[in-house]
């Protein structure tokens, strides 16, 4: 891996999800790492829990041509596997323990290429079988010294 793949990325997260018919938006915006390796790309940040600074999350997302792998590693760790039109089981680490649930991606776009882009994701959770939200994400990916120019 040459360093210039590894150069600092604007990394924007808009999510949405709807739970018993209440919509929740977060935005986020941080810097992080983008790289195209073989025929995968990956997108790689660090989360930091609001309520305890010390708890860091890293997050890695491997975007495929047809699949999206989100990994995330820290305190509770979790992986889910969105695959237009399939539905996967996933794990998903809480405070509480570990569950299992079940993803069904109904929509994945993506027009990321060597200089970023962008990801689209719509999907719903559930658990033994029960709708527990959907929920769509938005990821743009830009290289930082572009922004820096233009700024």
């Amino acid at each position: 891996m040459e360093d210039k793949e590894l150069n600092p990325y604007r990394i924007t997260i808009i999510g949405e999800q709807t739970v018993d018919g209440e919509n929740n938006k977060i935005e986020v915006l941080t810097e992080g790492k983008f790289m195209r390796k073989h025929d995968h790309f990956y997108i790689g940040y660090r989360e930091y829990d609001e309520e305890n600074p010390m708890k860091v999350y890293n997050n890695v997302i491997r975007v495929d041509e047809d699949m999206v792998t989100i990994s995330r590693t820290g305190p509770q760790r979790s992986r889910l596997l969105l695959q237009k039109g399939k539905r996967h089981q996933c794990i998903y680490e809480t405070v509480a323990g570990t569950l299992t649930i079940g993803v069904f991606t109904k929509m994945l776009n993506s027009t990321l290429g060597e200089r970023g882009g962008m990801l689209e994701v719509s999907y719903t959770l559930d658990f033994n079988a029960d709708l527990v939200s959907e929920n769509c994400f938005h990821i743009t990916v830009e290289k930082k010294e572009a922004q820096a120019k233009e700024e």
